[in-house]
């Protein structure tokens, strides 16, 4: 008798579900590997085999765990562990992060000091931190990590407000540079001293480690807020001039190029063939100063700020007109040991005429500036009216 659709279908159904049964039945599950307590054990001994307090072969760990982090706490644990510490310093043997070689053996050393018992002062910590703070470090409020729980360590030294302390451990401070710690140090104080939100302090740290970074004599001693404030403003502004006039600089570039011209390298426009130039006086006294007179050509766009944030006046806005190439601007300084003075902004024009000369805020060259202003010109032949 004929079947009807209905059962064939049904037919084909049941051989597809036939067919998958005995699949699943010739599939082997794979056996689970298990915990490789010798690797983990060979990890944690890795450059500090000789601190061991228990003998590695005598671990018989009861750990279902295949977390090759957690194999290597525990393998740590065992070999070095005579007393409990913090997560702050456990963490290093979880996740090491992209901390650099020196600073996962610093760490490592500092856990395995702790953990035997050892004066953590005496033997590792003492070179930043002081006793007490040790103490802190060693038992921190909670959950830290380890930059987070060194930062409030220092920072309970300088204020008994144990929430305005994480919130500055808990800040970019904690991710600054170890080898500049007295700097970051006394930003620490100042920030106890002159409490301010989290977001704020972020921002400054970032203006205090570009101005570290441009004077390592740099500090806040005499320093407020407000003004450290202004500052960071006045900084992030320059910034965003130098990004436009480095993209007018570079579209420069580009049709340089497509003209088959070559650009300066270096974020540099090509400027003046003029050679800098440099005086110092005869006369006595000056001689006895080591005085020296500079004239140097400004041909970058960091510079081009910096004159005008040095000197109050808008020459950066010029930078159009020196890519071009129908203009350069340079500046007159005079220099003595230790100090560098910005005297006189000078733009001179395609024919090396100087165009403008001005000093601070605008204001005309005094006298003595101007004889240095002819000396200058008549040595390398521009023509000043």
């Amino acid at each position: 008798m004929a079947r009807s659709m209905i059962q064939r279908r049904q037919e084909a159904a049941r051989e597809r579900t036939e067919a998958y049964d005995a699949t699943l039945k010739r599939v082997v599950r794979a056996a689970r590997p298990a915990p490789d307590f010798n690797k983990a054990l060979a990890e944690a001994r890795g450059g500090f085999a000789g601190e061991a307090i228990r003998d590695p072969a005598a671990w018989r760990p009861r750990m279902k765990s295949r977390d090759p982090a957690r194999l290597r706490l525990a393998a740590a644990r065992h070999l070095y562990a005579r007393y409990p510490v913090s997560s702050a310093l456990e963490r290093i043997w979880i996740d090491a992060g992209r901390l650099d070689v020196d600073e996962v053996r610093l760490r490592k050393s500092w856990y395995v000091i702790a953990a035997r018992g050892g004066s953590l002062y005496k033997q590792a910590a003492g070179r930043w931190l002081t006793r007490k703070e040790v103490h802190r470090f060693l038992n921190p409020p909670g959950d830290l990590s380890f930059e987070a729980a060194f930062w409030q360590a220092v920072a309970r030294s300088y204020t008994d407000d144990l929430g305005l302390a994480l919130s500055i451990a808990r800040s970019k401070i904690a991710h600054t540079p170890r080898r500049q710690f007295a700097f970051w140090r006394e930003v620490v104080w100042f920030f106890c001293a002159n409490p301010a939100p989290r977001a704020l302090v972020d921002d400054l740290v970032d203006y205090l480690g570009a101005c570290r970074g441009r004077d390592r004599r740099y500090s806040l001693k005499g320093r407020t807020l407000t003004a450290l404030e202004r500052q960071m403003h006045d900084w992030h502004r320059d910034l965003a001039t130098i990004a436009r006039i480095e993209a007018a600089r570079r579209r420069a570039g580009r049709a340089a190029a497509r003209a088959g011209a070559d650009a300066p390298a270096g974020g540099r426009w090509a400027g003046s063939a003029l050679a800098d130039w440099s005086w110092q006086p005869s006369a006595k006294e000056p001689r006895a100063r080591r005085e020296e007179y500079c004239v140097r050509q400004l041909s970058s766009a960091s510079e081009l700020v910096a004159e005008t944030r040095a000197m109050r006046h808008c020459v950066s806005t010029y930078a159009a007109k020196c890519i071009a190439g129908t203009a350069t601007i340079w500046s007159l300084t005079r220099r003595v040991p230790g100090k560098v003075e910005r005297l006189l902004t000078i733009e001179l024009d395609r024919q090396d005429r100087a165009v403008q000369v001005r000093g601070f805020a605008n204001r005309p060259p005094l006298p003595d500036e101007q004889k240095v202003l002819i000396r200058w010109a008549k040595a390398r032949g521009v023509v000043v009216t």
